[in-house]
Formats: structure tokens, C-alpha cells, sequence
């Protein structure tokens, strides 16, 4: 046998040939002492960590590598865990240890469906031209819930509405880069006209949680986020498992044509707030997530303005409202990848079952509710079943807000009876705009496809646009004129479905970057086209895949001729 020191294997000689370090990326003090100052006394839990990311993002204008390292270090996650998430949401700029930082300034120009229609991609070319890349960058971005102002752009966090490079250059002089809060009501306002009374009285045991369910049955109300399923019903399910329980809000209105939910935020919040408070009471949710997208700067100030009102007032203890940010990412409008974002990770959508209902945040039975949904509850917790059942035209019940937008006179929310139809929608907003005539509409956002004209008196409403293979969805209603081509607006929402696949199942991944290659096509080859769809259709995880080939159908349906 050799003498020891001359053996070979994991025997170090003593010389210095060890590891003075662990393995992997070593963060650095000075990073390690930037990410405690901004996290301060918050508590390092992993949920946590995309407020964090933001807490990052808005100081320094970007992620680096040093501050993700310092920040896995903080919070005891693996390095290849904080990356990943950074990078999955579409508002954080990560930059590597060899890359430079994006300049101070970032414009990002909406590009949706209205948008494009208002002359998105012009602008965007005047501004990629005009901008020194030195000092602003300029991106294209999809829908920022302002389809009435088209186009819109977002400078820093400031919205133009009806941009110009104008109006970009007027404001970048005068700095104007921070949102511009609104008039609204307030929590004094709101609670002088009797606010919240309803939500004490049952607190008190004026009505048990059952009496209150039969109500909004009664009223008819249905989910209005798009599902459509009673939201009465929500509450026994989620009842009916074990506790703790949570609820949590979808407020990541990012289906492009939508923004009925800002609409109401940024008028009567608490009208929401009290709402929610009451189906938390109902189903004894221990605290209340509300997830709202970045692209809403100015409600999520709002939001924190009258949740600590609340607090201050003692209708709820503090952190009963967690106030969640979203940061860009049209797939969390997904409840199961809402969930998942709130729980600090990224948005992939979950199999199911289970169902959130049973199995949501923290793996604990969660009630979701959309926010005009829980405007409408409160409504009918205060004024009674008939506020909303009372009403709706064209053999409809209920109540709907119409976002609309498109080639109309006065783009806006028009909170109507349900089962207008989209010729009553058009004159209601004045008739279409002045040189267009009507041609088509998308009923309810990209998800829909589009329809023609000649499909004018079909009501808008649930379940009477699945017999013409498409739905209501959120109300996204985008009218398209006669200069129009509908070939052009279905791939516009190709495209937006293409770069907003959160890419976990190949149907949709590879099936939305296929399908927007064939749209190009002078001709379309519609046999290989229904194919597709027919795939991700009938394997994709979620919603988008399955809805994402609509658009494509339905021209091939009612526009043929185009393609």
C-alpha cells in the first residue's frame, strides 16, 4: 500500500488547494446591506419575495445580479429560486454581471388590439426614433386597462392618455413620471352615507352567512371576471372545508380590452372593500389577498391609502388586507396562477382538481372573487337582491359593465342591463367614429375571436355566444370599422397570447408562436390552422391555451374572404 500522503482522492494536502468559499455566486457585503435598509423590519418570509423584487425594481431601476444575490442570501432561498421568479414577470429588469443597466426612463407603448387600432405602431416608430436610447428606453407593452384613451403609453409610472411624442417630450421636461391619483371617495365620504353599516350589522348577527348566500343567489349574480359561475354558490364550497380559510381578489384585469375594474377603483373603492369584507365574514376567511396589477399604479396607491383607513378606523386589524402588486404578467388573471404569484413564486397555472376552493393559498381553501363581482355584493348586501335582479333587457337578468373601445364615438364603461346587444352599445356611445362604418367586434376580449356586423342583435351575456362558438368573457368590447381587417386583429391577439404563454404546457408554448407564423401567410392554410387549434384546444393547462385559437376560428368562420 502506498504511504498516505501519497495516496489520491477527496484528502486535501494542507497546502491551500481547499474551497475558502461555498459553492456558487458569493453575495457581497455592500449588496447584503442595500436589500436589509429597503426590507427593514419586514418579516423574510418566501411569499414575500415579489414585493421584494419591487421593493429592488423601483429603487435602483433594475434588478442586479449583486442585489438577487444579497436578496437569496436575506431570505435563505437558492439563488436559481429568486432568479427564475424575477424573470418570469414582464416589469423587472434583471441584469446580468456582464450586461449594462437600461437607462434611468422606460416609456412602454400599449400595443393591444385598441390601441393598434389608434396607432400604437407609429407612435411606437416616432418614439424609437426620437428617444436617445441613452437616456430613455422605449418599449412595446400589451393592454394597460386605458382602451378609452388610446393609445396610451406609460412614462415611468405615469400614464399619457391619447399619447403623442408630443405630449411624451412635455412631459419628460416637466418630469411628470409619477401616476396622477384621481378624485374618488373616500373612507370619510363613504362612511357619512352609511358605509359599512351593513358589513357591522353582520358582524353583529343581523343575518347569518347562509341568509346572505340565498341573497346574492337571488340576485342572480355570476362571477364577472369572465367564468360566469354563481358566486353565491362560491361560498358553500369553500365553507364547507376545514379552516383557516382565505379569500383573495382577482384584480389583475390584463384581458386587452378590459377596464370596467379600474373604472370602478378609482371612483368608489370602498364599495369594493365592504364587499369583500362581507364574503370574508361569509365564508371566515382569516385575511383577504387582494392581487392587483402593476399596470394600475394609481389604485394600488388608492388601495393603501383606505386599507390603513380601515385599519385607523378598526373595521379591520392590521394586515387583515394584504395588499398584493402584480408585475406583469397576463397569465395570474388565472386564479390557480394568481395563487401561486401571491405565494412569492411564478404564475404557472396548477392542475386541477383541486380546485382552490378545497386547495388555494397556502394549500388552505380560498374564495375568489373578481372585483366588480364584490362591488355587485355589496350592492345587494345594502339595497337588496333587486338592485341587480331587477334589471336586464333582451330576456337578460342582471346588471353588466361594458368596456368599450374601438371605432366608436365615445369609448367608455357603460354600466347597462345585461343583454345589450352590440348595436345598442354603439349607440349609446354615440354611433361609431366619424369616417367608420361597422364591420365586426370582439365580444369579450381576444379570448372571443371576433364576430361581424351581421351579428349585431345577438345580446351580449353569458351563455348566449356559446351557440356562435365564442363567449362574453370580462366585456371586452373592441369594435373594428370598415378600413379594418379582422386577419390583422386576430393576429394582433396572437401575438399577445404568444408573448403572454407562461410556456408550462408545449400545446400553448410552442402552439401560439406556430399559429402567428401562419396568420403571415397572404393565404391562410386553414386546414393545418384548425388542427391547432384543435390541439390547444384539447391539451393546453389553462384558459389561454384553450381560448387562445378563437381568434383564428372565428375568421376563418365569418371573414374568409380575408384569408
Amino acid at each position: 500500500m502506498a504511504p498516505l500522503d501519497e495516496r489520491k482522492g477527496v484528502w486535501k494536502s494542507g497546502r491551500g488547494k481547499g474551497r475558502a468559499t461555498p459553492k456558487g455566486r458569493q453575495y457581497e457585503d455592500g449588496a447584503l446591506a442595500d436589500i436589509r435598509a429597503l426590507l427593514g423590519d419586514a418579516p423574510r418570509r418566501s411569499d414575500l419575495l415579489i414585493e421584494f423584487l419591487h421593493l429592488i425594481q423601483d429603487q435602483y431601476g433594475h434588478l442586479s445580479a449583486a442585489h438577487l444575490r444579497a436578496l437569496a442570501e436575506e431570505m435563505r432561498l437558492s439563488q436559481a429560486e429568486v432568479y427564475e421568479v424575477a424573470t418570469f414577470y414582464a416589469h423587472f429588469d434583471v441584469v446580468k454581471e456582464d450586461e449594462v443597466s437600461p437607462p434611468a426612463l422606460t416609456i412602454r407603448v400599449c400595443d393591444s388590439l385598441s390601441c393598434e387600432l389608434a396607432g400604437a405602431q407609429q407612435l411606437l416608430s416616432a418614439l424609437d426614433d426620437g428617444m436617445n436610447p441613452d437616456e430613455v428606453r422605449v418599449l412595446r407593452a400589451p393592454c394597460m386597462g386605458r382602451c378609452d384613451t388610446a393609445p396610451v403609453l406609460e412614462l415611468g409610472h405615469a400614464h399619457i392618455d391619447h399619447a403623442t411624442v408630443a405630449k411624451v417630450e412635455a412631459a419628460i421636461a416637466a418630469r411628470e413620471t409619477h401616476a396622477t391619483i384621481p378624485d374618488y371617495e373616500t373612507f370619510a365620504t363613504y362612511r357619512a352615507a352609511g358605509g359599512y353599516d351593513v358589513l357591522t350589522a353582520l358582524r353583529g348577527g343581523s343575518k347569518t352567512p347562509d341568509q346572505v348566500q340565498d341573497e346574492v343567489l337571488e340576485s342572480g349574480l355570476r362571477g364577472m371576471g369572465g367564468a360566469g359561475f354563481p358566486s353565491g354558490k362560491k361560498w358553500s364550497f369553500v365553507r364547507a372545508a376545514d379552516g383557516p380559510r382565505y379569500l383573495a381578489v382577482n384584480g389583475d384585469e390584463g384581458e386587452p380590452g378590459t377596464f370596467k375594474d379600474r373604472y370602478v377603483l378609482e371612483r368608489t373603492p370602498h364599495t369594493f372593500l365592504e364587499g369583500m369584507l362581507i364574503a370574508a365574514w361569509a365564508v371566515e376567511a382569516t385575511t383577504c389577498y387582494i392581487y392587483m396589477r402593476d399596470e394600475y399604479p394609481a389604485v394600488l396607491h388608492i388601495l393603501a391609502e383606505e386599507i390603513a383607513a380601515l385599519e385607523d378606523a378598526g373595521i379591520v386589524e392590521a394586515g387583515y388586507i394584504d395588499l398584493r402588486r402584480g408585475a406583469g404578467a397576463y397569465i395570474c388573471g388565472e386564479e390557480s396562477a394568481m395563487i401561486e404569484s401571491i405565494e412569492g413564486k411564478r404564475g404557472l397555472p396548477r392542475h386541477r382538481p383541486p380546485y382552490v376552493a378545497q386547495v388555494g393559498i397556502f394549500d388552505r381553501p380560498t374564495l375568489v372573487h373578481n372585483v366588480e363581482t364584490l362591488h355587485w355584493i355589496a350592492r345587494i348586501c345594502r339595497e337588496g337582491a333587486g338592485v341587480f335582479a331587477d334589471y336586464g333587457i333582451n330576456g337578460r337578468k342582471g346588471m353588466r359593465a361594458y368596456s368599450l373601445s374601438g371605432r366608436v364615438a365615445n369609448p367608455g364603461v357603460y354600466i347597462v342591463d345585461a343583454g345589450h346587444t352590440i348595436a345598442e352599445l354603439i349607440e349609446l356611445a354615440g354611433g361609431m367614429a366619424e369616417g367608420h362604418e361597422f364591420y365586426a367586434y370582439q365580444p369579450g376580449g381576444p379570448s372571443s375571436g371576433l364576430l361581424p356586423a351581421s351579428m349585431a342583435d345577438t345580446p351580449l351575456d353569458f351563455d348566449t355566444l356559446q351557440p356562435h362558438g365564442t363567449f362574453i368573457g370580462s366585456a371586452a368590447v373592441v369594435v373594428l370599422g370598415h378600413q379594418d381587417r379582422a386577419r390583422d386583429a386576430a393576429l394582433n391577439m396572437l401575438r399577445f397570447f404568444e408573448d403572454e404563454s407562461c410556456g408550462q404546457c408545449t400545446p400553448c408554448r410552442v402552439g401560439c408562436e406556430k399559429a402567428v407564423k401562419l396568420m403571415q401567410a397572404e393565404t391562410w392554410d386553414g386546414a393545418l390552422l384548425e388542427e391547432l387549434s384543435t390541439l390547444m384546444v384539447d391539451s393546453s393547462i389553462c384558459g389561454l391555451g384553450q381560448a387562445a385559437p378563437n381568434p383564428i376560428r372565428m375568421v376563418l368562420k365569418h371573414f374568409a374572404d380575408e384569408v
